[in-house]
C-alpha cells in the first residue's frame, strides 16, 4: 500500500466498516480524521477503535473554536435556518470538517479522500461539491455510497473482517 485516503472518522458503524473496505477495494493505507466540533465522543477511544480496525494513522482535530467563532456565529448573526425552523448545525459543520479533511489529505500526501455519507441525503453533496472545491485532484470515495450494503450487511461485514 503506497496511496493513502484520509477518511472522514466518525467512529461509527460505517466509517469503521470503511477502514477495512478501503484497504481491500482500493489497496490504499487509511488515515482516519475524527474532528471534533462538539458532541464528539470519547476522543482516544475513537482513535484507538480506528487503529483497532486497521487504519494505518488515526488523527484527531479539536476544532471547536474555530467551528463556533468562523461558522457558528456568523450563521447566528444571519438568522440562517433551514425550511424556515431548523439550525442548519450539521449543514454548517461540513464545510470545515472537509477543508480540514483536505488539508490533511494534502499534509499527509494522500490522493483520495473518503467520508461515510450514504447516497441518501445532502451531506454527500456537502462533501463532494467541497473537495471538489477545495482540491479537485483528490479522489472521492464514500464507501457507503459504493458497496450498496444495508444496515444488517454492514454489521455483518464489520464483524467479518474485524473478527482477525
Amino acid at each position: 500500500m503506497t496511496d493513502k485516503v484520509v477518511l472522514a472518522y466518525s467512529g461509527g458503524l460505517d466509517t469503521s466498516a470503511a477502514i477495512k473496505w478501503l484497504a481491500d477495494k482500493y489497496n490504499m493505507g487509511v488515515i482516519a480524521l475524527t474532528i471534533d466540533i462538539g458532541g464528539v465522543g470519547e476522543l482516544p477511544a475513537i482513535q484507538r477503535k480506528a487503529m483497532k480496525v486497521g487504519a494505518v494513522k488515526a488523527l484527531m482535530v479539536d476544532a471547536k473554536k474555530l467551528f463556533v467563532d468562523s461558522y457558528v456565529f456568523p450563521a447566528l448573526k444571519a438568522n440562517a435556518v433551514y425550511e424556515k425552523q431548523y439550525p442548519l448545525a450539521t449543514a454548517l459543520g461540513r464545510p470545515l470538517i472537509t477543508k480540514l479533511l483536505v488539508d490533511t489529505a494534502i499534509k499527509e500526501g494522500a490522493v483520495a479522500v473518503a467520508h461515510g455519507s450514504t447516497g441518501k441525503g445532502n451531506d454527500q453533496v456537502r462533501f463532494d461539491v467541497s473537495v471538489a472545491a477545495l482540491a479537485p485532484k483528490l479522489k472521492i470515495i464514500a464507501p457507503a455510497r459504493e458497496w450498496g450494503m444495508t444496515r444488517e450487511e454492514t454489521i455483518a461485514y464489520a464483524r467479518h473482517t474485524h473478527s482477525d
